[in-house]
């Protein structure tokens, strides 16, 4: 599972994508299904994030130095076929020199089956662009992509690759351990493995965030070969905040998005 925070730029220092995994050294062993994490019909009012929550990004690869910055938001509620949906919304934008690169991604998320019902992404830059639309009926067990027929869902509670991201912040990162999870919308991208590992004190513009290490093992068929690994620095505050989001790619080194603005509407999850 890809969370889609990524800007394709190709023409800006090679081809980079901001959050595309690498290749996968090694695999810790997974806990069984049993214990893995299970939400039912009363998660909604207890999400760690709330609507109106907006987090911005600096966006920084190593062998380019800082090229842009980003916007992860939720936004609603919004009907979509009669049930009322959390709109995430990711927005990422880079440049180098007058070469502009722009990413957005949206998901229609129920917030109380924790399940898309819908997803968008489009990606804007020098040598292509790209567009997916992807419609889910969860009753008829389908999804649809704008090319062809009705294909079976690979969940009962399918996500996709941006509301997988906000599914992390609500996992029990307290201690180390590992799951499987069957949850996104197309088979061919399950499982998805989740290490969480130990903590780290990650310092940004807004302060220092004590976090805890989440690895995701993704499985991407359609684009990459084996399996690949992000890291992601998840706040260990009520919040559970990603502070920081880190892969390594061919060419640009490491790409690091750093937490530097947020606002947050009272939500109960702040101290």
């Amino acid at each position: 599972m890809l969370p889609v925070v990524r800007v394709c730029v190709l023409a800006l220092c090679g081809p980079l994508l901001l959050i595309a995994p690498v290749r996968a050294r090694a695999q810790p062993m997974a806990q069984p299904m049993s214990q893995l994490l299970v939400r039912d019909s009363t998660v909604g009012p207890d999400l760690p994030f709330p609507v109106g929550e907006v987090l911005d990004y600096q966006v920084r690869v190593s062998l380019g130095g800082t090229i842009g910055q980003g916007q992860m938001r939720v936004e609603g509620p919004v009907t979509e076929r009669g049930v009322v949906t959390w709109r995430l919304v990711s927005e990422m934008h880079a440049k180098r020199a007058f070469v502009k690169a722009t990413d957005r991604t949206v998901s229609w998320l129920d917030p109380v089956r924790f399940a898309s019902t819908r997803f968008e992404k489009i990606e804007r830059h020098p040598l292509s662009n790209a567009e997916e639309r992807v419609e889910i009926d969860a009753a008829a067990g389908t999804y649809r992509d704008a090319k062809g027929a009705p294909r079976a869902l690979g969940s009962t509670l399918p996500l996709d690759e941006l509301s997988f991201l906000y599914f992390l912040r609500t996992l029990p990162i307290g201690k180390d351990g590992s799951y499987h999870f069957h949850r996104h919308f197309d088979d061919a991208r399950n499982p998805t493995m989740v290490s969480v590992g130990g903590e780290e004190v990650v310092d940004t513009p807004l302060g220092a965030f004590t976090t805890r290490v989440v690895i995701m093992h993704v499985r991407d068929p359609k684009h990459y070969k084996g399996v690949g690994l992000i890291k992601l620095n998840i706040d260990t505050s009520a919040c559970r905040l990603p502070v920081r989001i880190t892969s390594r790619m061919p060419i640009v080194g490491t790409t690091t998005l750093t937490l530097v603005g947020r606002t947050h509407p009272g939500h109960r999850c702040e101290p």
